[in-house]
């Protein structure tokens, strides 16, 4: 593989806040206690991290226990029992998307297992973790894998397998139904070893949480990642305290979110989630539905909470937490904070979206754990295929040209391909144009100053003028020229589909079953914990 960087501040919709992250301006850095530069900090961190041992021996009981059910490696149990005796975490975690999920998602599995490494390598004993997040109740984000098909533009497949209304995804359990979507994806994959994998895991009988694990069991056999489903009940007991921390001092927490949110618009930044006085950080799950708990906050010194139609007073809810706390489960702001109570954290790595999550989610770590875990940006990159590099090499273009979109991107194309003496005319007009007006600006400095910047403004107005006729003749060669319109439809659909990065669009397990499980490993090999922009990778 050839890679070349690309700084996030030319990927479409990246926020000033991660890009700002990215550059750790002093403005973040009591949001952010860390720097993105793991080299600088994990030796030092590794000192803060708390050892809770019979926790640990709880943990890794469980995680014992789950791994070995999804069929577990060697390597990843021999990181279970490091883990049991005192080795910290690399941590990462996804949805449990249908297939694996998209591209991403092995791009988080890789960078966690590279932090590990890495840590490991400096002295710090350390094993990657992948957070199944079983527990989130958005079907509609994780039902459905969008995989390679023979035309190039990923083909989107759905599992209509459903369960209770806003039930955690982790449980919606397959029938018959998934075969016809299995087969389909099998049939676009190709006889490949991960299409033996995918057969292997979504079957009728297994859930949409434990086909991702038993998927991924299998691709990162040689990783030893090992996988953690938070739905376990035993991980409930022992997030038990958290769960009634989040009610008992919900006003605190209600307040320091406020805060920090007002902090962070002040300074221009967004809110990821937005906060109100009527925020708690749990949902319950009643009649296999996942309900918001709300604070009613004009009840007695805020001690009343409605979940659904319910109300309950404070004592009333801590009670059914300490009875069911299996009921119970944290929102998007409190998830990292039970994670890293459950887990020895090192760092979590995620994408540009947990980041900014992070900036609020401080002051949930600060208030409940007294600490708060770094958060690292995980691998990004664009997978460019022969293909496809035949294609940007034949028209001299970047993956930046595919920014603009689909009908730009043509434009480009055409302009690229108008007869040579019509491309050569359009340059010298523009380098005609641009001497003589600099020409001009001089004399007219000398004459009088003030009249430059008219003259400027006359030099932009005829350079765009200049770039309208181009765009006009590129498009009169479009018109006459059904190869373009290929060409740019091709391109569009491999490298930047529906207007969206690649690794955001297309499922990881195809290009898992194209190039084989090396692929990983020369995918791995890519990853530098310390380089933070977009790769883009020229994949042989």
């Amino acid at each position: 593989m050839k890679a070349q960087c690309l700084p996030f501040q030319q990927i479409p919709h990246s926020t000033r806040l991660f890009l700002d992250y990215l550059s750790y301006v002093p403005a973040l850095r009591e949001m952010y206690p860390r720097s993105p530069l793991f080299s600088e900090w994990f030796r030092d961190q590794a000192s803060r991290v708390p050892n809770d041992d019979a926790r640990r021996r709880k943990v890794s009981d469980i995680l014992e226990r789950q791994n070995r059910a999804w069929g577990a490696s060697s390597k990843t149990l021999t990181n279970i029992d490091r883990l049991r005796r005192g080795a910290l975490a690399a941590v990462t975690g996804q949805q449990v998307g249908l297939f694996g999920g998209p591209l991403f998602a092995i791009f988080k599995a890789l960078t966690a297992v590279k932090l590990a490494e890495q840590a490991t390598a400096g002295g710090v004993e350390c094993v990657p973790i992948f957070w199944l997040a079983t527990e989130d109740h958005d079907l509609a984000e994780v039902n459905h894998a969008s995989l390679l098909s023979e035309t190039g533009l990923p083909e989107r497949l759905v599992a209509e397998s459903r369960g209770v209304e806003d039930a955690p995804v982790g449980s919606v359990r397959f029938g018959p139904e998934i075969e016809p979507v299995v087969e389909r994806a099998a049939w676009l994959l190709g006889d490949a070893e991960a299409t033996g994998w995918l057969r292997e895991a979504y079957r009728p009988g297994e859930t949409l949480g434990s086909g991702f694990a038993r998927f991924y069991t299998r691709m990162l056999a040689d990783w030893g990642v090992v996988l953690l489903d938070p739905a376990d009940k035993d991980f409930h007991d022992l997030a038990k305290p958290l769960f009634r921390a989040a009610i008992e001092r919900t006003s605190e927490l209600d307040d320091a979110l406020l805060r920090r949110g007002k902090a962070l618009e002040a300074a221009g930044y967004h809110q990821q989630v937005k906060v109100t006085s009527a925020t708690t950080l749990l949902f319950h799950v009643k009649d296999g539905a996942r309900t918001v708990v709300r604070r009613k906050v004009n009840g007695a010194n805020g001690g009343q909470f409605v979940v659904g139609e319910e109300h309950l007073l404070k004592a009333a809810l801590l009670d059914r937490i300490e009875g069911a706390p299996e009921e119970f489960s944290p929102n998007v702001l409190m998830r990292p904070v039970v994670q890293d109570y459950l887990l020895p954290t090192l760092a979590y790595t995620g994408g540009a979206a947990e980041v900014a999550y992070f900036a609020q989610v401080a002051v949930v770590y600060e208030k409940l754990l007294g600490r708060v875990t770094p958060v690292l940006p995980r691998f990004s990159a664009t997978l460019v295929e022969p293909k496809a590099q035949r294609l940007l090499e034949r028209y001299g273009l970047g993956l930046p040209d595919l920014f603009h979109g689909p009908e730009k991107l043509r434009e480009i194309i055409a302009s690229r391909t108008l007869p040579s003496d019509l491309q050569a005319r359009f340059s010298e007009t523009e380098a005609t144009v641009g001497k003589s007006l600099a020409a001009l600006r001089e004399s007219l400095a000398r004459l009088d100053s003030t009249l430059v910047d008219a003259a400027s403004n006359a030099e932009a107005k005829m350079q765009s003028q200049l770039a309208q006729l181009q765009g006009r003749a590129a498009r009169a060669e479009l018109l006459r020229n059904e190869v373009i319109i290929r060409h740019g439809e091709a391109l569009s659909s491999a490298l930047f589909p529906h207007k969206a990065l690649q690794e955001r669009e297309v499922g990881g397990v195809s290009f898992v079953a194209r190039y084989g499980p090396a692929f990983l490993r020369d995918l791995y090999e890519t990853i530098h914990c310390d380089c933070h922009d977009h790769q883009v990778i020229e994949v042989q």
